[in-house]
Protein backbone atom coordinates (compact mmCIF):
# COMPACT_ATOMS: atom_id res chain seq x y z
CA UNK A 1 0.00 0.00 0.00
CA UNK A 2 2.99 2.36 0.47
CA UNK A 3 3.74 2.72 -3.24
CA UNK A 4 0.02 2.87 -4.04
CA UNK A 5 -0.57 5.70 -1.55
CA UNK A 6 2.52 7.63 -2.59
CA UNK A 7 2.41 7.40 -6.37
CA UNK A 8 -0.88 5.93 -7.65
CA UNK A 9 -3.50 7.35 -5.29
CA UNK A 10 -2.55 11.06 -5.73
CA UNK A 11 -3.02 10.77 -9.49
CA UNK A 12 -6.31 8.93 -9.06
CA UNK A 13 -7.57 11.64 -6.72
CA UNK A 14 -6.52 14.38 -9.11
CA UNK A 15 -8.27 12.65 -12.01
CA UNK A 16 -11.46 11.86 -10.09
CA UNK A 17 -11.88 15.37 -8.70
CA UNK A 18 -11.71 17.00 -12.15
CA UNK A 19 -15.23 15.82 -12.96
CA UNK A 20 -17.80 18.29 -14.26
CA UNK A 21 -20.02 18.30 -11.18
CA UNK A 22 -17.14 18.97 -8.78
CA UNK A 23 -15.79 21.70 -11.04
CA UNK A 24 -19.20 23.40 -11.07
CA UNK A 25 -19.25 23.41 -7.27
CA UNK A 26 -15.75 24.87 -7.14
CA UNK A 27 -16.62 27.62 -9.60
CA UNK A 28 -19.54 28.73 -7.45
CA UNK A 29 -17.88 28.56 -4.04
CA UNK A 30 -14.23 29.51 -4.39
CA UNK A 31 -14.72 33.05 -5.80
CA UNK A 32 -16.41 33.92 -2.49
CA UNK A 33 -13.07 33.64 -0.65
CA UNK A 34 -11.51 36.98 0.29
CA UNK A 35 -8.48 38.37 2.10
CA UNK A 36 -5.97 36.00 3.66
CA UNK A 37 -7.15 32.51 2.73
CA UNK A 38 -6.27 29.12 4.16
CA UNK A 39 -7.18 26.13 2.02
CA UNK A 40 -7.11 22.93 4.06
CA UNK A 41 -6.55 19.92 1.83
CA UNK A 42 -5.45 21.94 -1.18
CA UNK A 43 -4.46 18.70 -2.91
CA UNK A 44 -3.36 19.13 -6.52
CA UNK A 45 -4.59 22.74 -6.64
CA UNK A 46 -7.84 22.25 -8.51
CA UNK A 47 -9.38 25.26 -6.73
CA UNK A 48 -6.59 27.64 -7.71
CA UNK A 49 -8.09 28.87 -11.02
CA UNK A 50 -11.28 29.96 -9.25
CA UNK A 51 -9.83 32.33 -6.64
CA UNK A 52 -10.48 35.99 -7.40
CA UNK A 53 -8.38 39.12 -7.06
CA UNK A 54 -10.06 39.68 -3.68
CA UNK A 55 -7.56 37.18 -2.23
CA UNK A 56 -4.44 38.81 -0.78
CA UNK A 57 -2.55 35.63 0.18
CA UNK A 58 -3.27 31.91 0.02
CA UNK A 59 -1.91 29.36 2.47
CA UNK A 60 -2.36 25.80 1.21
CA UNK A 61 -2.01 22.80 3.52
CA UNK A 62 -2.06 19.14 2.52
CA UNK A 63 -0.50 15.95 3.95
CA UNK A 64 0.46 14.63 0.49
CA UNK A 65 3.79 15.82 -0.90
CA UNK A 66 2.87 14.33 -4.28
CA UNK A 67 -0.37 16.31 -4.53
CA UNK A 68 1.41 19.49 -3.43
CA UNK A 69 3.94 18.95 -6.20
CA UNK A 70 1.06 19.00 -8.69
CA UNK A 71 -0.35 22.16 -7.07
CA UNK A 72 2.95 24.02 -7.40
CA UNK A 73 2.72 23.70 -11.17
CA UNK A 74 -0.54 25.69 -11.12
CA UNK A 75 0.72 28.71 -9.15
CA UNK A 76 2.32 30.64 -12.02
CA UNK A 77 0.13 33.48 -13.21
CA UNK A 78 -1.87 33.94 -10.01
CA UNK A 79 -2.24 37.53 -8.81
CA UNK A 80 -1.52 36.74 -5.14
CA UNK A 81 1.27 34.89 -3.30
CA UNK A 82 0.75 31.22 -2.46
CA UNK A 83 2.50 29.26 0.27
CA UNK A 84 2.20 25.47 0.33
CA UNK A 85 2.95 23.35 3.39
CA UNK A 86 2.94 19.57 3.74
CA UNK A 87 1.09 19.21 7.03
CA UNK A 88 -1.90 17.46 8.55
CA UNK A 89 -4.97 19.55 9.31
CA UNK A 90 -5.15 18.68 12.99
CA UNK A 91 -2.25 21.06 13.71
CA UNK A 92 -2.27 23.99 11.31
CA UNK A 93 0.96 26.00 10.92
CA UNK A 94 -0.93 29.31 10.99
CA UNK A 95 -1.21 32.01 13.64
CA UNK A 96 -4.37 32.45 15.69
CA UNK A 97 -6.94 34.85 14.21
CA UNK A 98 -4.87 35.55 11.11
CA UNK A 99 -7.16 34.19 8.35
CA UNK A 100 -10.19 35.80 6.71
CA UNK A 101 -11.46 32.72 4.85
CA UNK A 102 -10.89 29.02 5.36
CA UNK A 103 -11.73 26.76 2.42
CA UNK A 104 -12.27 23.00 2.44
CA UNK A 105 -13.42 21.00 -0.58
CA UNK A 106 -13.80 17.22 -0.30
CA UNK A 107 -11.35 17.26 2.61
CA UNK A 108 -13.10 16.47 5.90
CA UNK A 109 -13.85 12.95 4.70
CA UNK A 110 -10.21 11.89 4.86
CA UNK A 111 -8.85 13.74 7.90
CA UNK A 112 -8.05 11.39 10.78
CA UNK A 113 -9.60 13.68 13.42
CA UNK A 114 -11.98 16.01 11.56
CA UNK A 115 -13.32 17.62 14.73
CA UNK A 116 -9.84 18.64 15.87
CA UNK A 117 -9.10 19.94 12.37
CA UNK A 118 -12.23 22.08 12.42
CA UNK A 119 -11.29 23.45 15.83
CA UNK A 120 -7.93 24.42 14.34
CA UNK A 121 -9.72 26.16 11.47
CA UNK A 122 -11.78 28.09 14.01
CA UNK A 123 -8.62 29.01 15.92
CA UNK A 124 -6.93 30.58 12.90
CA UNK A 125 -10.00 32.49 11.66
CA UNK A 126 -10.34 36.16 12.50
CA UNK A 127 -13.54 37.18 14.28
CA UNK A 128 -16.06 37.57 11.50
CA UNK A 129 -14.11 35.26 9.19
CA UNK A 130 -15.80 32.51 7.21
CA UNK A 131 -15.45 28.82 6.56
CA UNK A 132 -16.44 27.89 2.99
CA UNK A 133 -16.97 24.20 2.37
CA UNK A 134 -18.04 21.57 -0.14
CA UNK A 135 -17.89 18.08 1.35
CA UNK A 136 -19.45 14.69 0.76
CA UNK A 137 -20.79 12.61 3.60
CA UNK A 138 -23.67 10.86 5.29
CA UNK A 139 -26.96 10.73 3.41
CA UNK A 140 -30.26 11.35 5.22
CA UNK A 141 -31.85 8.49 3.25
CA UNK A 142 -31.87 5.28 5.33
CA UNK A 143 -31.23 2.97 2.38
CA UNK A 144 -28.30 4.99 1.11
CA UNK A 145 -26.96 5.40 4.66
CA UNK A 146 -26.99 1.62 5.11
CA UNK A 147 -24.91 1.18 1.97
CA UNK A 148 -22.51 3.87 3.14
CA UNK A 149 -21.91 1.93 6.35
CA UNK A 150 -21.36 -1.29 4.39
CA UNK A 151 -18.84 0.05 1.92
CA UNK A 152 -17.01 2.50 4.19
CA UNK A 153 -14.36 0.09 5.57
CA UNK A 154 -13.35 -0.98 2.05
CA UNK A 155 -13.61 2.51 0.59
CA UNK A 156 -11.47 3.99 3.35
CA UNK A 157 -8.68 1.55 2.53
CA UNK A 158 -8.58 2.13 -1.23
CA UNK A 159 -9.38 5.86 -1.22
CA UNK A 160 -6.69 7.23 1.09
CA UNK A 161 -8.72 7.24 4.30
CA UNK A 162 -11.84 8.77 2.72
CA UNK A 163 -14.99 8.15 4.76
CA UNK A 164 -18.37 8.33 3.03
CA UNK A 165 -20.55 8.39 6.16
CA UNK A 166 -19.50 11.44 8.16
CA UNK A 167 -22.18 13.94 9.24
CA UNK A 168 -20.50 17.06 7.93
CA UNK A 169 -22.96 19.61 9.32
CA UNK A 170 -22.83 18.03 12.79
CA UNK A 171 -19.02 18.09 12.76
CA UNK A 172 -18.93 21.76 11.79
CA UNK A 173 -21.39 22.73 14.52
CA UNK A 174 -19.61 20.57 17.11
CA UNK A 175 -16.40 22.53 16.46
CA UNK A 176 -18.15 25.76 17.49
CA UNK A 177 -19.23 27.12 14.12
CA UNK A 178 -22.63 28.54 13.21
CA UNK A 179 -23.70 27.44 9.74
CA UNK A 180 -25.00 30.47 7.85
CA UNK A 181 -25.80 28.63 4.62
CA UNK A 182 -26.16 24.94 3.84
CA UNK A 183 -27.23 23.31 0.57
CA UNK A 184 -27.35 19.54 0.23
CA UNK A 185 -27.81 17.38 -2.85
CA UNK A 186 -26.66 14.23 -4.60
CA UNK A 187 -24.13 14.91 -7.33
CA UNK A 188 -24.08 12.63 -10.39
CA UNK A 189 -22.72 9.18 -9.58
CA UNK A 190 -23.36 6.41 -7.03
CA UNK A 191 -25.48 7.84 -4.23
CA UNK A 192 -23.41 6.40 -1.35
CA UNK A 193 -20.44 8.44 -2.64
CA UNK A 194 -22.07 11.67 -3.78
CA UNK A 195 -24.28 13.17 -1.06
CA UNK A 196 -22.84 16.69 -0.82
CA UNK A 197 -22.91 19.47 1.76
CA UNK A 198 -22.09 22.97 0.51
CA UNK A 199 -22.16 26.23 2.39
CA UNK A 200 -20.54 28.68 4.75
CA UNK A 201 -20.07 29.00 8.49
CA UNK A 202 -18.67 31.44 11.03
CA UNK A 203 -18.44 31.78 14.79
Amino acid sequence: MGLYRRFVLPRLIDFAMKNEAATARRSGLIPRATGAVLEVGIGSGLNLPFYSSAVTHLHGVDPSAQLLSMARKKIDGLTFPVGLVCQSAERLPVDRESIDTVVTTWTLCSIGDPLQALREMKRVLKPGGRLLFVEHGASPDPGVRAWQRRINPFWRRVAGGCNVDRNIDELIRSAGFDIAQLDTAYLPGPRPLTYTYEGSASY
